[in-house]
């Protein structure tokens, strides 16, 4: 196995702003705490220890021993539940939704981040502990995000009758068929029947979605201690009741974030556009089949799309008897993470740190310590047999990260007996029309449009041939340009990430239990490079 980084201004997959907030630009610093290294953990346990009661310890606890009862619990697990007790020990939270078969591949980065970064940490306070989170985003309804994965190139998608409530819930039995098909697809090895025991020890022993990815998270991770959290709970949401009441009357969250959307206009950059638009309130209302928007009315509050008004006591009541009917949206759901946690960072993709950027006002409102934080690790995975087409192609990792019809034409030029640049012709009818327009301006200066358009014609005449040079050199080259262009399609699909589109399950079948342990050993949380990986 080779690691190999790149620098992410060079893969052309990031956005400016994350660029920037990696290169820590002093536009940005109002807008998180610290940025993410071992000494500023450091002071972030200081700075959370305090605000983190040993009440809250207990519950979360009590919680998670709850969660865990229908699952098989590792050692390693029961240990690190067992660490929140003490006020010493801290946590570092990723999140996603419940994608199928855990969907694309950086649902797997995310997490192999966060156990990473703990042993690091861990590495540089022993005396204290940190245990990884991973979220489970149960109560989300975006049914389409997660509801199809893709094995060797194949799209498998799943169509539920019923998915407009949040998606913990979705039984499974219209799943079945499409799980009967991946089946067949998988091989008779070891590493396929590994994949298909996990298919069924999870999606078809369990009756909803919410139990079977619990079940597959827990499964590939818990031998690393990995912890899985669900927040759709009726006592961690009774926990969280003052500030949902406070959403309810005050709208801070509404306020806070649309301030720092301004601030990030006119400090950071005026284009800036926000990666969520917050809502006047940043609440759902949950029933058993529906996630309803909460929305302020002259005489109360109202579900939207229901034309019903609830006065504001009778919403408050509804709060207090029943807590695990509101639920937080996007922009909410990170203050009651940190409010249930004692986390010290969060670790996400760039749209999540995006919308981070417009919560820091908002958490510092609310006296709730805001995480660091941390950009997952990227990367794309390639085997064996591409490895050897990429040296029998002469090809560096770096190179793949053109676009394709760039990649294409560098190639060409390089294989080619003649050098198709023409561009010195350019530079020698430069001098010839400098001459010319100098003799212009001597005898008739009328001229100088003329001979201008002249120039310009030229020079369009020598792109054109150019380009028909080139082309007429690829259908040559016609066999080498088909090898690249399917080279590059197969470690970036549709010219995107490899690890938007792919599915863990096809370089498990190749690397079998090894495969988690070597993005383990590749990936470095802190170095804040994408990874190229060869199994």
């Amino acid at each position: 196995m080779k690691a190999h980084t790149i620098p992410y201004e060079q893969t052309g997959f990031f956005s400016t702003l994350i660029l920037d907030y990696l290169k820590q630009e002093k536009t940005l610093n109002a807008f998180y705490e610290a940025f993410p290294s071992i000494d500023n953990f450091k002071k972030q346990t200081e700075l959370k220890a305090p605000t983190y009661s040993r009440s809250q310890r207990q519950l979360l606890v009590r919680t998670l021993e709850a969660q865990y009862v229908n699952t098989s619990l590792s050692d390693a697990t029961a240990a690190n539940i067992k660490r929140l007790e003490k006020a010493s020990t801290f946590t570092i939270t990723t999140g996603h939704q419940l994608s199928l078969l855990t969907g694309p591949l950086y649902f797997i980065f995310k997490i192999v981040s966060t156990i990473k970064l703990c042993q690091q940490l861990k590495k540089a306070m022993p005396s204290k502990d940190f245990v990884p989170v991973y979220w489970m985003a149960s109560e989300d309804h975006d049914f389409e995000e997660i509801s199809h994965f893709s094995f060797k190139g194949k799209k498998f998608q799943w169509e539920h009758p019923n998915s407009g409530g949040k998606v913990g819930d979705l039984s499974l039995d219209s799943l079945q068929s499409i799980l009967d098909l991946l089946t067949k697809e998988l091989p008779e090895s070891e590493s396929g029947n590994q994949l298909k025991e996990w298919i069924n020890r999870s999606y078809r022993s369990s009756q909803t979605l919410g139990e079977a990815t619990r079940s597959l998270v827990n499964a590939l991770f818990a031998e690393t201690g990995l912890i899985i959290l669900d927040g759709d709970d009726p006592d961690l949401k009774k926990s969280f009741i003052p500030y949902f009441q406070k959403e309810l009357e005050k709208q801070d969250c509404f306020k806070e974030t649309q301030n720092q959307i301004e601030q990030l206009q006119q400090n950071y950059h005026p284009s800036y556009k926000p990666q969520v638009t917050p809502r006047e309130i940043n609440l759902f209302y949950l029933s058993p089949q529906k996630r309803q928007r909460i929305i302020t009315h002259e005489a109360g509050y109202q579900w939207d799309g229901d034309p019903r008004v609830r006065s504001k006591e009778t919403m408050l009541s509804l709060l207090n008897d029943h807590p695990e009917n509101f639920s937080p949206n996007v922009l909410m759901r990170p203050l009651y993470q940190e409010v249930l946690l004692p986390n010290l960072g969060y670790i996400g993709g760039g749209g999540e740190l995006a919308y981070w950027f417009q919560l820091k006002s908002f958490f510092e409102s609310q006296k709730v310590p805001f995480p660091l934080l941390i950009l997952r690790n990227s990367a794309v995975l390639v085997n064996g047999k591409t490895v050897g087409k990429m040296n029998k192609l002469d090809l560096r990792p770096e190179d793949l990260f053109l676009k394709r019809p760039d990649l294409v034409n560098k190639k060409i030029q390089q294989l080619s007996a003649i050098d198709l640049d023409l561009q010195f012709l350019k530079k020698e009818l430069e001098k010839n029309f400098r001459h010319l327009k100098g003799l212009v301006k001597q005898t008739d200066a009328s001229y100088e449009g003329a001979v201008a358009a002249q120039q310009q014609k030229q020079f369009k005449g020598i792109d054109h041939l150019e380009k028909r040079l080139l082309r007429a050199q690829k259908r040559k080259l016609k066999d080498q340009v088909e090898r690249l262009e399917k080279l590059h399609e197969s470690l970036f699909p549709n010219s995107g990430l490899q690890e938007r589109k792919a599915n863990f399950s096809t370089f498990y079948l190749e690397k079998g239990p090894s495969l988690i342990p070597q993005l383990m050993e590749s990936f470095d949380p802190l170095k804040f490079q994408f990874t190229w990986i060869e199994l």
